[in-house]
């Protein structure tokens, strides 16, 4: 069955429609010299014969003549020449570009570090405002300079690259176009001098250029594409509304339940997954049955262990089981779903078919595999429902309501029949379910059975029965009583469980609010700092590094033994490998605290750690995943908070050098003459033949004053050529 299109999703979609923001492709490839500068200018010339408004920003050819060729035709900017240690940078002019407003623009080098006193610190930036303005733009890119990949590739080539792009800017991308050579193909271009040239070129050969980090770099540059393009594809079926599973890629779904033989159906699906070199996903179907506390502790650690073994957990809600899996499977392009094989099976199974069946009738296009759960075959125990804790105060209640219940059906006896009168009953039922749960709702059910009765059936005062048809209304009264506290149960359930999404809603939205009212790095911390301690109810601290560039505590109240070596050791360990540690993770379990990194989109800002006052309350996925969103909402307040500030102090450097260069440039041309010109007349003037002569005198300081006027009139006139130039 087609998925009918969300209005929500259709409105983002025509927002971002109207946004008129500029379209940008990137040409990918593994190493320098594959050829992705060529393949852009090729692409580029197809696009001016296509009567598209080409122009060349900035195209590094590295003096190949081949590249240069295809410059040929094409409109270049001049490059914006910024001085620096006595050389000329040639640098992208992005006002230049702005100014000329083409269509399409070509930028090379996405990763490169712009000259100091330039107005974005990366040319990424740069591109950036270009896209913001609704200019398209097609850009190089090699893998090594993905954020992501620099752990990798420092591991597989031993050379730490410096010069990073954002994976979040990368992801933004329309297109991304891989240019591939063979690794035989691109050492001969290097030996020949297409790659680099003299000393840099045996210096690549001899580290970077090796041919198993060409190999290792070529596979790392064919996933990184790989996840493009499938992000890509998502997007065009999500815009489309398209519900079918398009079997291009293979991506496992495996679901578990909180039986213990779960755990084997996830080291099964590792192996499938690894196998195979294909995604994997562990889902877990949260209905609206309460679970008992040692089945919510193994789902807990299930998905903690799928986590570890490198498979994406998910936590569904949804009653039908069966449904929610497979509309999730398809909103996220699942081909296979891995269950496990039932035992024996249950009269309700029976009745009303089980899970397995119904995924086999409506996963259509999806393959279904059925695993074996245990190794041992054991056989199925029943297991009681979940019921509410025993309570008299409840039991009052509900003898209470009974009673009420009975008293207005005395009163209605004489007008009303006595199917109405049951229908008194069974809504005093329905609000025993709803307020102290199934049990009381059994409860209420047998008691309103024994009190109709007893006083409202002949022979009266008495549990006997004079007509059989009585023992059938009876029946029918005790399953629709026990229906209706079943159902009102789910339905309280479901309204807990909306309550607890609707607060985290409000929770994360109070924190983005009143993050956007800050701008200063000290009181985002702050603010993070009180919704933490608010929301999760235990004490929490930020590590931020001082001046010395030492890691230290910096907000928020902790006693002096939570806060000792140890725990500093352990919130320097987290900030040195961006990874959490601490109490509840497998690195430094023996803490007192968790410590998880405030990681940006580009740096590391802080670290924070929490003190739970329970020993498992972050082993809750659902809690660590609320608490992974308030770090990495506060994260990325903070440096955007320090880029804007930077952005301020780099523009106000800039003005300050622009209008620096204004002075010297204006006195330089105007106050040699008239200073010479006095300095001239003063000589004249203490000449001995002319301190005789007063007319002579007179004549030369009247030149002077002109002079000295002509400086005042220059100093007078500077702040208005200041002003007209900011």
């Amino acid at each position: 069955m087609e998925k009918r299109p969300n209005p929500d999703e259709i409105l983002a979609r025509v927002k971002a429609e109207d946004a008129r923001r500029g379209k940008l492709k990137i040409f990918f490839g593994a190493v320098a010299g594959v050829g992705k500068t060529y393949s852009m200018l090729e692409a580029a010339r197809h696009r001016k014969k296509e009567g598209i408004d080409v122009v060349v920003g900035y195209a590094e050819t590295h003096k190949r003549a081949e590249t240069e060729a295809l410059l040929e035709g094409l409109e270049v900017l001049p490059p914006k020449i910024i001085p620096y240690k006595n050389v000329d940078l040639r640098e992208f002019d992005v006002d230049a570009a702005l100014k000329r407003n083409p269509g399409l623009i070509l930028v090379d080098e996405l990763a490169h570090t712009n000259a100091p006193g330039s107005r974005h610190t990366k040319r990424w930036q740069d591109i950036e405002e270009l896209l913001d303005k609704g200019i398209n733009v097609y850009t190089t890119l090699n893998v090594q300079h993905c954020e992501s990949a620099n752990d990798i590739v420092s591991q597989v080539t031993g050379i730490t690259v410096h010069e990073t792009v954002p994976d979040t800017f990368i992801e933004k991308a329309d297109e991304m176009e891989l240019v591939d050579l063979p690794s035989e193909e691109l050492l001969k271009r290097l030996k020949e001098g297409k790659v680099y040239l003299g000393e840099q070129a045996e210096r690549a050969a001899q580290h970077f250029f090796q041919p198993g980090n060409l190999i290792a770099l070529r596979q790392l540059a064919l996933r990184y594409t790989e996840r493009n393009v499938d992000s890509q594809l998502m997007s065009y079926k999500k815009a489309h509304s398209v519900s079918k599973v398009w079997n291009v890629r293979d991506r496992f779904l495996v679901c578990i339940s909180p039986s213990p033989t779960a755990m084997r159906l996830i080291r099964a699906g590792k192996r499938i997954a690894s196998d195979l070199g294909e995604e994997w996903i562990v889902a877990y179907v949260e209905t609206l049955a309460e679970l008992r506390p040692e089945d919510r502790n193994r789902v807990t650690e299930m998905m903690n262990f799928a986590e570890k073994l490198g498979a994406e957990t998910v936590t569904l809600s949804g009653q039908e089981i069966a449904e929610t899996l497979i509309s999730y499977a398809r909103s996220r392009n699942v081909t296979k779903i891995i269950v496990g094989k039932p035992g024996r099976p249950r009269l309700r199974e029976r009745i009303l078919g089980s899970v397995i069946d119904k995924l086999a009738r409506k996963c259509g296009e999806i393959d279904l595999y059925l695993l074996s759960g245990d190794v041992q075959a054991q056989p199925v125990k029943f297991k009681p429902p979940v019921l509410k804790p025993f309570s008299w105060k409840n039991l009052g209640w509900t003898v209470g309501i009974v009673a009420i219940c009975s008293l207005i059906d005395r009163m209605l006896l004489s007008r009303l029949a006595l199917a109405n009168l049951i229908m008194i009953y069974l809504l005093g039922i329905t609000w025993i379910a709803f307020w102290y749960g199934r049990r009381m709702s059994i409860i209420a059910s047998f008691l309103s059975i024994l009190v109709f009765d007893y006083f409202f059936i002949p022979p009266y005062y008495s549990f006997r029965v004079a007509n059989i048809e009585y023992v059938f209304t009876f029946l029918v009264m005790l399953i629709v009583g026990f229906m209706i506290g079943h159902l009102t149960g789910q339905l309280r359930r479901q309204a807990i469980t909306m309550r607890i999404k609707e607060e985290r809603t409000e929770i994360l939205y109070a924190l983005s609010r009143d993050l956007s009212k800050s701008s200063y790095p000290d009181e985002l911390f702050k603010i993070a700092l009180s919704h933490i301690e608010e929301f999760f109810k235990c004490r929490a601290v930020v590590f931020t590094q001082d001046k010395d560039k030492k890691l230290a505590a910096r907000f928020g109240e902790a006693s002096k033994s939570e806060l000792s070596q140890n725990e500093l050791a352990v919130a320097q360990w987290v900030y040195e490998h961006r990874r959490p540690a601490g109490k509840g993770t497998d690195t430094l379990p023996g803490s007192s605290g968790m410590y998880l990194p405030f990681i940006g989109s580009e740096e590391m800002v802080g670290v924070l750690g929490v003190f739970p006052n329970e020993e498992k309350q972050f082993a809750d996925p659902d809690q660590l995943h609320m608490l992974e969103m308030f770090v990495n909402q506060t994260a990325l307040a903070v440096e955007g908070a320090r880029l804007a500030a930077a952005a301020i102090d780099a523009e106000t450097n800039i003005e300050n050098e622009r209008l620096r260069n204004l002075l010297l440039t204006t006195f330089s041309y105007e106050l040699p003459e008239p200073l010479t010109s006095i300095s001239q007349t003063a000589a004249e003037l203490l000449k001995p033949e002319n301190m005789k002569d007063e007319s002579k005198q007179r004549a030369l300081i009247q030149k002077m004053r002109q002079e000295i006027d002509r400086l005042n009139t220059l100093i007078a006139e500077l702040p208005q050529i200041i002003e007209s130039e900011k």
